[in-house]
């Protein structure tokens, strides 16, 4: 969810662990060996409103909370700040009339008339397709103490001081985006501790432990979600996000007991897993520990789970993305189906997330709330669909394109060599 805690001190031995498959750059092709793929190459069609589909249909107004963060956000920024990857959506100065028209907004009709007067839709292609994968992630409620006890037996931590998180693009200015987090041992950075050596105890007597949970399968997915509120004993809730991880590699527990024929299709869902981890508690520990990436939290004092972009996020309205191609902050016109149906779903989201499988030109996770009601549809949401970026009119008139009509040559930014997501929170199974 919120962005890994950066530390100031970076060490040069960083570089001896380039290698560690959870953040660091491809490695070379060797000789006689096929090449990588190309990575997939982002384009920006642009388009008139009447071309979206649906866009007539949507309550508009139920977006208004999450524009309205994101300009508050996206304009604490200098004038000459870039928005998105090779200020793919502009500078800061080109949304502050924009936002300030968003912001004043009260209901759909009227927010529809300002996006469609002050805006332009570009639909999002991975050449040569504009349709990707779209998942989604919820806030899960669990049960916890602030103690120890024969019930609440599974801790929480807070992030270890020997923590150590390495950006790349200090040493090399091509390895921009990549980061590494380990720690040091007779001086030398080696990789942080996996979750089952952290489930063997390893941090234990560090007064590292924020809560206590009652259920370590809750726990393990609070790992994989990112974010979530714990209901104490009292009925108090208190909200804990994710703020750092021991940076290995994300292996999805669903994807391996569906390949491994523990579970069919049928059951290849959040709730599926959830219920097999249950009812094989024994073999649940090993699977679990088979996802080696361990997530440290820290307290929120906000009404809802924060996002990459730094703002609580909205129920149906917040999308993560892969920032590497889209910016943070941005509207997007969503076109996709509801989960485990047919049935269109076609609404306007802002981009405020990021997470570790979200990678992609196309690619989303739709936040969908809290509880148990959003547990329903994100754990069966895995549609196919598409999406468009609305820029303001300022951007597309700089880049030679109309601001009144469809017409107009492709945006496409020039390539860019980035981090993978992994170096951010997982937000689905």
């Amino acid at each position: 969810m919120s962005p890994p805690i950066r530390h100031p001190r970076v060490l040069p031995a960083a570089l001896l662990l380039v290698a560690l498959a959870a953040c660091g750059p491809a490695r070379p092709t060797a000789p006689g060996e096929p090449a990588a793929p190309a990575a997939p190459t982002a384009r920006f069609e642009p388009l008139a409103f009447a071309d979206l589909p649906g866009w007539r249909d949507d309550d508009l107004a139920e977006a208004l909370p999450a524009l309205r963060r994101s300009c508050a956000r996206l304009l604490r920024g200098a004038d000459d700040l870039a928005v998105g990857p090779d200020g793919l959506a502009g500078q800061v100065a080109d949304w502050r009339s924009p936002c300030g028209r968003l912001a004043a907004a009260r209901t759909g009709d009227e927010l529809r008339r300002i996006l469609e007067t002050r805006f332009r839709p570009f639909r999002v292609v991975a050449v040569p397709e504009d349709r990707g994968l779209f998942t989604g992630y919820y806030e899960p409620e669990l049960r916890g103490a602030a103690a120890p006890s024969a019930t609440y037996r599974w801790p929480l931590y807070a992030p270890p001081q020997d923590l150590i998180g390495a950006d790349l693009s200090l040493f090399d200015p091509e390895l921009a985006g990549h980061r590494i987090v380990g720690r040091l041992e007779d001086g030398r950075l080696l990789p942080y501790h996996s979750r089952k050596a952290i489930d063997g105890g390893i941090l234990r007597r560090r007064g590292l432990e924020l809560l206590w949970l009652a259920d370590p399968v809750e726990a393990f997915f609070l790992h994989i979600q990112g974010s979530g509120k714990v209901v104490l004993p009292d009925g108090r809730a208190v909200r804990v996000g994710y703020a750092a991880s021991n940076g290995l590699p994300f292996e999805s527990t669903g994807r391996y007991l569906l390949r491994s024929g523990k579970i069919g299709r049928d059951r290849a869902s959040a709730q599926g897993v959830a219920a097999w981890l249950r009812e094989n508690p024994v073999e649940a520990v090993s699977v679990m520990q088979r996802n080696a990436r361990y997530i440290f939290f820290r307290e929120l004092d906000s009404v809802g789970p924060v996002g990459a972009q730094g703002v609580v996020l909205t129920a149906g309205r917040s999308l993560a993305v892969d920032r590497r191609h889209l910016p943070l902050g941005v509207p997007l016109w969503l076109d996709t189906t509801w989960p485990g149906t047919d049935r269109p779903l076609r609404r306007l989201v802002v981009a405020q997330d990021v997470g570790s499988a979200i990678e992609g030109v196309v690619r989303g996770d739709l936040y969908w709330g809290s509880g148990a009601p959003a547990l329903e549809q994100a754990g069966r949401m895995k549609q196919a669909g598409r999406y468009f970026l609305l820029l303001p009119n300022a951007v597309a008139v700089r880049r030679g394109l109309r601001s009144d009509s469809g017409t107009g040559g492709p945006i496409q930014p020039r390539a860019r060599l980035g981090g993978r997501e992994s170096c951010s929170p997982p937000l689905i199974t």
